[in-house]
């Protein structure tokens, strides 16, 4: 059955599941998370040659790799992070999965080694979210009662292929479920975000302080501005003057986007909010590098509205007033979901379309052009929950990690 016979049934259910936010398991589960096979060891390198790589649509960029979420042992797949041993160079992929985190070392890409599983603290759940600090992974999840799950990435080195399991180093509890985490890498802040709604801070940011990564300490929070679905943090070097140096919020709160001040943590301070119009559910954004544009996703406006996937630009010049700048439509309805920022490129988490490419480098005179993309989810480009559901695009090798929620880990790289 085609899954546009379910956007009215999920509209209903995503009301209804608000608490845990607009990642739609329901959805998921009716069309069934269920890993193709794959190839257990890794498929090889396979060129974008004629708008193919094998089975995947692309246009620039080859795949390295592949290992399938069977090989993980589980069910589906969710967040993606990255970290580079600065001792050895290797880099290696950090993958969430609905029953724990695993870790690959993707140096030699013909030869994709799946190190061990980091199992889940408590219950297994669809959403859990990862980031990295002075070589700890720090890991959240929607699950009851997880907390913050803290692992040296150290114990990585060495390892060279017999699975392993995993145990944290550290375990934060002061709050229970969260569906993501920010880490400001440069004050060594995280902030998990997406909590119990009816918590301290109203499902807003808990700071917690990881200056030492195995002994967490709460720093207090901000929730007067209500549920933040994800955020990013920044030590704020920008256009707007009056905000030098700070430690700027922007919160995507499911209904806006706030901005606050979190520089004293007794103190934070909401500096502006701002809406849009054909708002569904604000999901996602980051700033370019030079922090005047901040790029945000709608998670529902594809399915709400019919449009194809859209991207807005808001200019953050002036931080107490933003300002929507503009509107990017790519090519296909399908769903956006993460974004990230790496130069004048933009890599957008596709879903079902995969992950696009944009060139960002005319952003201001609102010139914004896809360039490249890799389809992990070949079957259809439809506004479903499908397919990729995060990318990250930081290793200095060029090679780009997507966790696919059906097929596992893919690497790819752009094409010579």
């Amino acid at each position: 059955m085609k899954r546009v016979v379910f956007i009215t049934i999920f509209i209903v259910l995503a009301i209804a599941c608000s608490k845990r936010g607009s990642d739609a398991i329901v959805i998921d589960d009716m069309m069934g998370n269920m890993d193709d096979g794959g190839n257990q060891s890794g498929l090889s390198f396979t060129p974008c040659e004629n708008g193919m790589a094998g089975e995947y649509p692309c246009n620039g960029y080859d795949l390295l790799g592949r290992i399938s979420l069977g090989t993980f042992g589980a069910q589906a797949g969710n967040d993606i992070w990255g970290w580079t041993d600065a001792s050895t160079g290797k880099e290696y992929a950090i993958v969430g999965l609905t029953d724990g985190t695993v870790f690959v070392d993707i140096s030699d890409t013909e030869n994709l080694i799946y190190l061990g599983k980091l199992p889940t603290a408590t219950a297994a759940s669809t959403w859990r979210d990862i980031k990295v600090y002075e070589d700890h992974a720090f890991i959240v999840s929607e699950a009851d009662d997880h907390g913050m799950q803290v692992f040296d990435l150290t114990k990585l080195r060495g390892l060279t292929g017999t699975s392993q399991t995993f145990t944290a180093d550290a375990r934060y509890t002061g709050f229970g479920n969260a569906h993501n985490i920010v880490i400001n890498e440069a004050t060594g802040f995280a902030y998990p975000v997406g909590t119990a709604r009816d918590d301290a801070f109203n499902g807003g940011a808990h700071f917690i302080n990881i200056q030492d990564p195995n002994n967490p300490i709460a720093a207090g929070g901000y929730g007067e501005s209500g549920y933040s679905h994800d955020a990013q943090v920044v030590t704020y070097n920008g256009p707007d003057t009056d905000y030098i140096g700070a430690e700027i919020y922007i919160g995507a709160n499911e209904t806006n986007v706030i901005i606050a001040d979190v520089s004293d943590k007794e103190n934070p301070v909401e500096i502006s909010s701002l809406t849009y119009g054909n708002r569904a559910y604000t999901h996602q954004g980051w700033f370019t590098e030079d922090q005047r544009y901040f790029i945000l996703g709608d998670e529902l406006d594809e399915v709400n509205f019919g449009v194809n996937s859209r991207t807005l630009i808001f200019d953050f010049s002036d931080l107490d007033n933003p300002v929507l700048h503009d509107e990017y439509l790519g090519p296909t309805a399908a769903i956006d979901h993460n974004g990230y920022v790496k130069g004048n490129e933009f890599f957008l988490a596709n879903y079902t379309a995969g992950v696009r490419v944009l060139d960002i480098a005319s952003i201001g005179g609102k010139n914004i052009t896809e360039i490249g993309f890799f389809d992990t989810f070949p079957s259809s480009d439809v506004a479903g929950f499908d397919g990729v559901w995060s990318v990250y695009p930081y290793f200095d090798s060029g090679k780009i990690v997507i966790s696919d929620s059906n097929r596992g880990l893919f690497v790819v790289k752009k094409s010579n």
